[in-house]
């Protein structure tokens, strides 16, 4: 690597930085709800439902096997639900094919969640048809929705009941506030359900 490409790598590290800090002071209280009711939830032996398109599909799986399996490898506990809605090639283009792709998610939502779980949707953009269709889902079912979203105008946030805007309009920028608040969150979760300290 270059003198020149290590000061843009540090540059672009700098913006991240930034716009990390920028969502964390702008969302505290919401961060701080997630916590809680993600905590709540599973306390009272309730599931987790996550989703997302694309880049937020793979955060989503990611953050999915991380509290099924292991968040943190110095911690052994039992497997907590935390369901990806994404499910696999053949649910999915099954649902695409029969229903439309805009019931991906809710389909799912509809056959495995229950009244007292816990919706958490992930999108850059907040206007993806399916993710609004499972958040609509969501609250017909008596399901709290948490949403993890970017700083356009987002349709989501009049559906969700938890949300936490990412402060930038850059989708990479966006993906990996997700994926660092995912962590933070299910990490903090984690620790108040084993209590921790």
């Amino acid at each position: 690597m270059n003198l020149k490409s290590l000061k843009k790598l540090n540059k672009l590290a700098d913006i991240h930085n930034l716009v990390l800090k920028k969502t964390i002071n702008k969302n505290e209280k919401n961060i701080l709800n997630a916590i809680n009711l993600i905590s709540k939830t599973l306390l009272k032996k309730k599931k987790i439902f996550i989703c997302g398109n694309g880049g937020s599909a793979a955060e989503a799986q990611h953050l999915s096997t991380e509290f099924l399996i292991r968040l943190n490898p110095k911690i052994n506990r039992k497997s907590l639900p935390l369901v990806n809605l994404c499910m696999d090639p053949a649910n999915i283009t099954a649902c695409g094919n029969d229903f439309g792709f805009k019931y991906i998610f809710s389909r799912n939502l509809e056959a495995l969640a229950n009244k007292g779980d816990v919706l958490i949707c992930l999108t850059t953009s907040g206007k993806s048809p399916n993710i609004i269709e499972v958040l609509k889902k969501s609250k017909k079912m008596k399901i709290s929705s948490i949403v993890f979203l970017g700083d356009k105008k987002n349709l989501t946030k009049n559906f969700s009941n938890i949300y936490i805007n990412v402060q930038s309009n850059n989708v990479a920028a966006i993906q990996e506030a997700h994926l660092f608040l995912g962590h933070y969150i299910l990490n903090e979760v984690e620790h108040k359900i084993l209590k921790i300290k």
